[in-house]
């Protein structure tokens, strides 16, 4: 049955007063809304001065840093804070505290599960002898519990309510470790616009980032279960079961290289665990987090700004990044005896290759400036040095000499673009600070000039 319609606008309606507004009550309401008007008009006038300002400002530069997971993305990405805006960078290393605890707790939860495993392969008749754990080993995975229920405080601290993380750790203390490796397969994670950040920054609060440390309003050291107070009472038992010679053996059965993980602090247990402890930049550059997601940052150098997206990398992505005016694809070449953790049938040094491929042939990007890190360099040459073949996972490379200088150059393509351009290659470990900077310093002033002559041809 047909209704009667209205021409009355319900958002009009709306926004009408009461009807049986009293005269105080309009006033009020009159007062409000000059108020919201009022910063109205001046968020407006500032958006207009800011796209005024972009219009005589010279134009930024856009760079896109691309690769796989745990390819040296983010680390690339604060070594340019530490160059470009080293006040903010500093006054951020506070916060990496806890991220570099959940490093340290992780590390140990991977020991804990190899311990774990090794157990079951021993009462399976079919499996290779395998080292008996000692008692003190076994006390030692006892008085460690409770570095689980410091993961879970970790976690939730470093992905706030709201964040929209999707791949945090959430082990169950009183489950085993049989059912705890399949959750450690998961590291934490954060999407890139998430604000974890900000939430600790208003735990920390001050200025004075020793004094921060000092009087950490987010540590409780009368609380035994605080991740500070617990982790300081199991640096001993942590620094045992590490330095244990069947822990080691155990771990290069099972083909567990800490050491060279993002993320690796067992080297540095007193330093890291001490009350006072306050991140270097190298520990910064060297704590793991995993993001998720596109992030932007702006730098200012001299006049230029520069604007830099970091991206894991998707091929659905391309078309909204055919803009940029550079692209740092970083792969690491350590991966080269790795498989990719989302499909373990990958090689990670063949997925960097074939991303490399695509991106190098794609039309949308054949005017972008192409850069190319080959990252990881130092863990590349410590594995070569301990004698892992190159040739057992690129059968390609046959016979050639098993060092860094042969390996480093057998997967370099500079043929498969499908536009004559300038190549960029740099060999890097991004969290040597130095070398680091010499390396993007060089790649800043290639850009601008670039941009400079582009500039100029358009003129």
């Amino acid at each position: 049955m047909p209704t009667k319609t209205t021409d009355v606008d319900p958002l009009t309606k709306a926004l009408e007063p009461p009807p049986d507004e009293t005269p105080v009550q309009r006033e009020e309401r009159l007062r409000a809304e000059a108020e919201a008007k009022y910063i109205s008009d001046i968020i407006d006038e500032e958006l207009e001065r800011q796209k005024t300002a972009e219009k005589k400002a010279p134009k930024s530069l856009k760079v896109l840093l691309l690769g796989q997971s745990e390819s040296g993305k983010s680390t690339t990405l604060k070594n340019f804070q530490i160059m470009y805006d080293p006040k903010a960078f500093k006054a951020e290393r506070a916060l990496w505290r806890a991220v570099i605890q959940l490093n340290v707790v992780r590390s140990v939860h991977l020991i804990l599960d190899a311990m774990t495993s090794a157990q079951i392969e021993a009462q399976s008749s079919s499996s290779e002898p395998q080292p008996e754990l000692s008692q003190e080993l076994l006390k030692l995975q006892k008085r460690l519990a409770p570095l689980l229920q410091v993961e879970q405080t970790l976690t939730r601290r470093l992905t706030p309510v709201g964040s929209g993380e999707s791949e945090a750790t959430l082990l169950n203390p009183n489950s085993s470790y049989a059912d705890r490796s399949k959750s450690l397969s998961k590291e934490v994670a954060i999407n890139s616009g998430s604000a974890w950040k900000g939430a600790f920054s208003k735990m920390l609060g001050g200025d004075d980032q020793r004094g921060i440390v000092d009087a950490d309003p987010s540590v409780n050291w009368n609380d035994p279960n605080d991740p500070c107070v617990v982790l300081s009472a199991c640096a001993q038992d942590i620094a045992l079961l590490w330095n244990d010679p069947i822990v080691r053996q155990l771990l290069r059965r099972q083909k567990l290289r800490l050491e060279e993980m993002a993320g690796f602090f067992l080297e540095s247990l007193d330093r890291v665990t001490a009350p006072d402890y306050l991140p270097t930049d190298d520990d910064v550059l060297r704590a793991r987090l995993k993001t998720l997601g596109v992030s932007e940052h702006r730098f200012k150098i001299s006049s230029k700004l520069e604007r830099y997206a970091v991206a894991s990398y998707t091929p659905a992505w391309v078309p909204y990044f055919d803009d940029m005016d550079a692209i740092i694809f970083l792969a690491p070449i350590s991966a080269f005896d790795q498989a990719l953790a989302e499909d373990t049938e990958v090689n990670r040094l063949e997925d960097s290759v074939n991303l490399w491929k695509y991106i190098v042939s794609n039309k949308l990007l054949k005017d972008t400036s192409l850069i190319l890190f080959l990252n990881k360099t130092d863990i590349m040459k410590d594995k070569l040095s301990s004698g892992i073949k190159f040739s057992d996972f690129v059968v390609s490379y046959g016979t050639r000499p098993n060092d860094f200088e042969n390996t480093s150059q057998s997967g370099v393509l500079k043929e498969k673009s499908i536009v004559p351009r300038t190549f960029y290659c740099h060999f890097t470990a991004v969290t040597d600070i130095q070398s680091t900077k010499s390396i993007l310093t060089n790649v800043s002033e290639v850009l601008m000039r670039r941009n400079l002559a582009d500039a100029a041809l358009l003129s």
